[in-house]
């Protein structure tokens, strides 16, 4: 099987062009054995791009432990640059089909790598991430830990992500409070955690603990939770630059979608034997 590796600002995966590959019904056990660094080829995810009825490619995403995810930003765009370089389309524009729903992908700079994504339509609502809570969103809510307490606020961009923020991100425990979060029992799909420090009404910088992975250099929709996060609990307006330890995300709202922008990486082809 030939894949490529690629990374969005260190948030690395597998993607296989699912158009030439084989195809396979159940994808997850690969994406374990590939994506283990000290014995595969090493990766947050594998991402397979197959033939779809009504979208450019069916956007298959399992994470490192092999489970499936509804979607990834930096997947994404690292997704959408593959797919051009590959001749799967040949336009700047196309959809990708999700496991949820679909998503817009535009190539802004493809000699740069640079791609934007429509998000879609957010939601606080508990039953969207979900969530064993009442209410109709969740902003700032007391969250109770075995060794913390925390001001959560949950939405779903997709995916579901628990956002909390602190005064200093870069000391903040994360590989402690991270997977208290994602294994929490209120959440029975589990659930992605940002941690995320306002610098100012424009910018922040986010860590992320990602489900079924662990900690992560980057992550597009999490950046994506940051922002609306933010923007509920009145820290910021409709754009805000989320800064990671290899660089920054550009998310913006508009006419109620999320907007993503961020650079894609090829890092280079790989052919590996079953």
């Amino acid at each position: 099987m030939r894949f490529a590796k690629m990374h969005g600002l260190g948030n690395d995966f597998i993607v296989i062009n699912g158009f030439v590959e084989e195809m396979r019904e159940d994808w997850g056990p690969l994406a374990q054995k590939v994506c283990r660094r000290q014995f595969g080829v090493g990766a947050d995810g594998m991402i397979v791009l197959a033939p779809a009825e009504t979208a450019a490619a069916q956007f298959i995403f399992h994470n490192a432990d092999g489970s499936r995810a509804e979607s990834c930003g930096n997947g994404l765009r690292c997704a959408a640059l593959f797919a051009r370089l590959e001749g799967i389309v040949d336009t700047d524009k196309f959809t990708f089909e999700l496991l949820n729903g679909s998503a817009d992908v535009e190539i802004l700079d493809l000699e740069k790598g640079m791609v934007r994504v429509d998000l879609g339509r957010p939601s606080f609502r508990p039953e969207a991430i979900p969530a064993k809570i009442s209410g109709s969103r969740v902003v700032s809510v007391p969250l109770e830990l075995p060794s913390a307490r925390v001001r959560a606020t949950l939405v779903s961009v997709g995916n579901p992500h628990c956002v909390v923020f602190v005064d200093d991100v870069d000391s903040y425990p994360v590989e402690k409070i991270g997977p208290q979060i994602e294994q929490h029992e209120l959440f029975p799909h589990k659930i992605n955690a940002e941690f995320v420090q306002m610098l100012d009404d424009d910018h922040c910088k986010m860590r992320v603990w990602e489900r079924g992975v662990g900690e992560t250099y980057c992550c597009g929709t999490g950046a994506a939770a940051s922002m609306l996060a933010a923007q509920a609990n009145g820290y910021c307006g409709d754009e805000l630059k989320v800064i990671m330890r290899y660089g920054l995300l550009q998310v913006s709202r508009k006419e109620e979608h999320v907007l993503l922008e961020g650079p894609a990486v090829l890092v280079g082809y790989i052919d590996y034997r079953l």
